[in-house]
């Protein structure tokens, strides 16, 4: 039974028992900032856990993309080594949010591993938490297990928990006897050694209690069940094979790998090792890419770049000289694009990306290398037999090399690595790592809106249909989300009313603002949010009377805001369109902001546009805007939205029904927001700048309306000053300007001319002020220099002249700085090095420096130890 047929049957099974077959998350946690990536299936359902969101499902069933490399799950130097570490992996899953329990997911599982899979019975053993007594009942009613095979286990073995707070409870897991031979000798058992004998294969989170700060567990109103199984693990078990590697998810690549490099699986360890990391890295880099990950040096982004260049260290050891791993993560989208589109989709991005970080770390490879070479072998001479963390942070800030692959080649040579040192030294450089992927979750929303989420509080949304609407007050909370009855005169709160034509931030769309007014009161709408898809909230500030729950209210929006936030909205989706058509089906949205003023779009793209590529794109977008398309919106199942074509926008989490905006011809897209009948309605689309964000990720700011016939106005009159002031009309500026420019190079390249000359004069006329200081000829002299590169005109002037001495100059500048060079030849490099020399000169100017022995440089910000300086180099040579 190969992985896709497991994979299959698990979702196929649990669909049958009532489980919403759930897509996929991407690995990038949407709403959870504790998390680099999404590490188990239960992610993308942790607010369902813990109560702040509700969906049309009590039971769901997954098969989740993981990625566990970095933090506490950092065992990247064991992947490609181990039977069992991965980078990727897939978790298969089935969960219950509050609706069955321990009987029925032990059922389950049972069932699933005897009659679908067909494991035999005699061969699975089961842990449960020490005090499960419950679990250890129900494994021998409802599963037959023999009460010998069932172990007690501590709380480090057999208890989760979501973190110090919340949600936890036993667990229980299944282990597969894989034989005698596989086992470490008459001691081995479960819970004794950590062989892979008993094979763990899947495990049962019992959810029952709520943890408090203090440590102790309450039980939970709505026990939930979480599980998680490993596919790689699993498809070893079935497939009768010691390593996961040895399965088809790996299998495929390995031997693709192993004819591009002419070697051959399991004949030379090191060489196994080899396959196992590329073909490991190559799922990783193949999955990350299309979830919007790009190669940087922080963050997500620094994870991927780890993984290329590791990986292509690894090729590298096979003889693969050349790019290699574009190819094989090539060769996973063919394994697996069946089953995840979203590779198909970015295959030809993904690909160009990784070629592009292969060829510019290739670049820098050798050199590393060969440093990394020469450090280890002076070590072991000098019989040391660690790798100082100066060097290791040396090879990654110079040649971009990660940490492992230091350690990898210094394992070879039984040396180790200081990486204490080497991380106190990355702490500096990397103090916004952390801040890179702190992710979107907004706890603090969800913290105010708790309680009502808790209490399946829901309001009707209305605002596609009208800006305004009449409806009851359900329910009223101060700022911080405490429960009040009125809001009093000048106070702001969080109203709730029972229908709403407010649109609550969301999508990238911002909150409506407007008014709210009852009888007994009015205030003014400052931002409406969505705590959850099926609840709206005002922010309101109070401006006369008090509103209290149970009133009816009248609540009126912005129709100004609203329409200029539509024609924003709508043109986002032509916009994503017309760089699909201009850029390539990779240039995706990675995020979005749309307001009155502005929208901002950013997508995936690895460089930016040039002028030719925004014309097309904003003549794309103003074309359907003159073509004047009604836009529709249909409510349609997830699935029927799907064979449509609908495109679903990255991170976003979409329930069974969906709401897809369509342009006939031009987009359709799974969107909540409002939009526009008509493109005609938008006037006007115009791109106003078009930047860099992030690795691989661009975007573009742009106007409509009347806000870009605004924006265009302002650069007619910025074009008409300057057509003034160059006397030009508007057309010839761009030749005026370079005329200009060059007219300006021009005058740079005499006054240069100028400076050299003179240079060569002053050069000439100092030689009569050298010194013969204990045997050596010394010039030390302040000249008059505009910067740095004159001065060492200068000095070389000199040096031509003087076939042995010491030449140091010092200049002061206009702003106050200082300049100095130090030259000396290399008859005197036994005694004197320039680089020695600079800094106590340096130091006289309240400066330091730099450089070779032959020749040295240095700023400082003290004119007024010029004198000292000199006379401290001629004090340095007389010692």
């Amino acid at each position: 039974m190969n992985a896709a047929e497991i994979r299959r049957k698990f979702l196929e099974y649990f669909e049958k028992n009532g489980h919403a077959v759930v897509g996929s998350s991407p690995l990038i946690p949407k709403d959870d900032p504790t998390l680099l990536f999404t590490n188990a299936g239960m992610v993308q359902f942790k607010r369902l856990f813990l109560g702040q969101e509700k969906r049309d499902y009590s039971r769901a069933t997954t098969s989740q993309k993981c990625l566990r490399v970095g933090g506490k799950h950092n065992d990247l130097e064991n992947v490609g080594r181990t039977a069992r570490h991965h980078t990727f992996f897939e978790m298969l899953g089935n969960f219950s949010f509050g609706d069955y329990f321990k009987e029925d997911a032990i059922r389950y599982c049972w069932e699933f591993l005897t009659e679908e899979l067909k494991l035999p019975k005699d061969r699975l053993y089961i842990t449960i938490y020490n005090d499960d007594d419950e679990a250890g009942e129900l494994w021998q009613s409802v599963a037959g297990v023999p009460a010998e095979r069932i172990y007690r286990l501590g709380e480090k073995d057999n208890f989760w928990s979501m973190g110090d707070t919340g949600p936890c409870g036993p667990c229980s897991e299944v282990h597969f006897d894989q034989g005698e031979h596989v086992g470490c000798g008459p001691e081995c058992g479960i819970g004794k050694c950590d062989c892979d004998r008993y094979l763990e294969i899947w495990n049962l989170v019992f959810m029952q209690f709520d943890q408090a700060e203090d440590g102790t567990r309450t039980p939970l109103p709505r026990p939930s069940i979480d599980t998680g199984m490993g596919l790689e693990r699993i498809a070893a078990v079935c497939q009768g094979v010691a390593s996961n590697y040895e399965t088809d998810l790996f299998q495929s690549i390995i031997r693709y790998t192993a004819e591009l490099a002419g070697v051959k699986y399991r004949e030379n360890e090191e060489i196994d090792t080899a396959l196992q990391v590329v073909a490991d890295h190559s799922r990783a880099i193949a999955f990350l890419i299309p979830d919007q990950v790009l190669p940087s040096n922080e963050g997500r982004g620094y994870i991927l770049r780890r993984l290329i260049r590791r990986a292509c260290r690894f090729g590298k050891l096979m003889g693969l000289t050349e790019p290699f791993l574009w190819k094989t993560a090539g060769k996973v989208v063919e394994d697996m694009g069946d089953h995840f589109a979203e590779l198909r989709e970015s295959r030809d991005f993904m690909i160009e990306v990784v070629r592009g970080e292969e060829e510019g770390f290739a670049k820098t490879l050798d050199k590393g290398l060969e440093m990394l070479e020469a450090e280890l072998a002076e070590l072991k001479a000098a019989g040391t037999a660690l790798v100082p963390g100066e060097t290791a942070f040396k090879l990654y800030d110079t040649y971009g090399f990660p940490i492992d692959i230091v350690r990898d080649v210094a394992e070879r040579h039984a040396i180790g690595v200081d990486e204490a040192g080497f991380e106190a030294l990355m702490k500096e450089q990397k103090t916004r790592s952390k801040a890179a992927w702190k992710g979107s979750g907004d706890k603090d929303l969800a913290a105010v809106f708790h309680t009502l989420l808790e209490q399946d509080v829901t309001s009707e949304f209305t605002g596609y249909e009208a800006m305004a609407d009449q409806s009851e007050i359900t329910h009223l909370l101060s700022e911080a989300g405490e429960a009040v009855e009125a809001l009093e005169p000048g106070a702001t709160g969080w109203v709730v009313t029972r229908s709403t034509p407010f649109y609550g931030e969301s999508g990238g769309q911002v909150g409506d603002s407007g008014e709210l007014a009852a009888s007994s009161g009015r205030g003014i709408v400052l931002d409406a949010v969505k705590p959850s898809q099926s609840l709206t909230a005002h922010k309101v500030a109070m401006t006369q009377g008090q509103l209290r729950v149970g009133d009816s209210v009248f609540l009126n929006v912005d129709r100004g805001q609203r329409l200029a936030t539509m024609r924003n909205h709508t043109v986002t989706h032509l916009l994503h369109a017309a760089l699909h058509k201009v850029l390539g089906d990779h240039a995706r949205q990675a995020g979005s902001l749309v307001g009155p003023d502005r929208l901002r779009f950013d997508f995936t793209h690895i460089k930016g546009l040039t002028v030719e590529e925004i014309v097309r794109v904003e003549t794309l977008v103003n074309q359907s805007i003159l073509d004047a398309v009604p836009v529709s919106r249909e409510v349609v199942s997830i699935e029927e939205a799907q064979a449509k074509g609908a495109t679903a926008l990255f991170g976003e989490k979409y329930g069974d029904s969906v709401s897809v905006i369509e342009v006939p011809g031009v987009s359709m897209e799974l969107c909540g927001g409002t939009h526009l009948d008509n493109t005609g309605l938008a006037g006007q689309f115009v791109i106003v700048s078009e930047s860099g964000v992030a690795a691989g990720i661009r975007r573009i700011e742009a106007a409509t309306g009347g806000n870009a016939i605004a924006y265009l106005n302002e650069r007619r009159v910025a074009a008409a000053e300057a057509s003034a002031l160059l006397k030009a009309q508007p057309a010839d500026l761009p030749a005026k300007v370079r005329a200009l420019q060059q007219q300006v190079k021009d005058m740079a390249r005499e006054v240069k001319q100028l400076q050299a000359k003179l240079a060569s004069g002053t050069g000439r006329d100092m030689l009569a002020e050298a010194e013969q200081i204990g045997g050596v000829t010394v010039l030390a002299a302040q000249v008059e220099a505009p910067d740095m590169n004159v001065m060492l005109e200068q000095m070389d002037a000199l040096r031509s002249k003087i076939a042995s001495g010491i030449v140091c100059l010092v200049a002061g500048h206009d702003d106050g700085k200082v300049s100095v060079a130090l030259s000396v030849t290399k008859d005197l490099h036994g005694r004197f090095k320039a680089s020695d020399l600079i800094k106590p000169v340096a130091a006289e100017v309240g400066g330091g420096g730099g450089g070779r022995p032959d020749l040295a440089r240095a700023g400082g910000t003290d004119a007024s130890g010029i004198p000292a300086a000199l006379s401290k180099i001629k004090a340095l040579v007389a010692g």
